[in-house]
């Protein structure tokens, strides 16, 4: 699979996820906040600039150059295409968790990680609210997890447009049906289950890691129950919204 190729998908997957997570929050709203779109937005672009600048499909030429030498563990097994991309979903979201728990106990990584928890209503554009400092401080983990893995181009395409789909979703002010959420939260991220871990009450704020998957935070002892009947307050205690200038410096203050 060609970049341009790679790059076209991912597009078009952030554009359904986005729109799908959209639909979901006009039809079952939680708390019907504004929302901060506008400086959550502005980081957007600035992301959008300086990730395409410094990586642009990095992760798929990482990707490509491993499959090009064989490396990797599923390289190595001659994995089957379904079973490759079953696996990288699950092994990429995993170390997904693990990085964004990180982000929350090392001090260093939660002031830049800070930002997108400063957003003090919860609502889609809180998906797209992340310093692009933090987004940096990711690259070489994303591109180490693919290599050594040994992930194809497709399965981390796939991966990605999953995690975009889930992490806006579970961003939105969103309620879900009773029965519906709790048979999805046994396995996967809801709406719900996210909110409670941007609520300001810091050892509240120290569960519910997972993107895609619930299950890693039970496995690991971070799983925090919640359900859309639960009203939360969002944010970080003792910051109120603040501009982009605001946003962009918060990590060196």
């Amino acid at each position: 699979m060609a970049e341009s190729d790679a790059g076209l998908l991912r597009l078009i997957g952030f554009g359904l996820a986005i729109g799908a997570a959209l639909v979901l929050q006009r039809l079952s709203p939680h708390s019907r906040t504004a929302g901060s779109l506008r400086v959550n937005g502005e980081l957007w672009v600035i992301n959008i600039i300086v990730m395409g600048t410094l990586c642009g499909a990095c992760v798929c030429s990482a990707a490509q150059w491993a499959a090009s030498r064989e490396m990797g563990l599923l390289q190595w097994s001659a994995a089957p295409t379904p079973v490759a991309l079953v696996v990288s979903v699950l092994f990429l979201d995993l170390v997904s968790y693990a990085w964004h728990r990180a982000n929350h106990v090392v001090p260093f990584l939660w002031r830049w990680h800070r930002v997108h928890h400063s957003d003090p209503s919860f609502t889609v554009s809180t998906s797209l609210r992340f310093h692009p400092g933090e987004l940096i401080l990711s690259l070489p983990l994303r591109i180490l997890a693919v290599v050594v893995l040994g992930a194809p181009v497709l399965a981390v395409v796939v991966f990605e447009v999953v995690f975009t789909l889930a992490n806006s979703i579970e961003h939105g002010d969103i309620n879900l049906p009773r029965r519906f959420e709790a048979a999805a939260q046994r396995v996967f991220v809801t709406p719900a289950l996210h909110r409670w871990h941007h609520t300001v009450l810091v050892p509240d704020r120290d569960t519910n890691f997972g993107t895609i998957f619930s299950v890693w935070d039970r496995l690991f002892g971070s799983f925090s129950p919640s359900d859309s009947a639960t009203t939360i307050r969002t944010g970080v205690p003792g910051v109120t919204e603040v501009g982009l200038r605001d946003a962009l410096a918060m990590p060196f203050h």
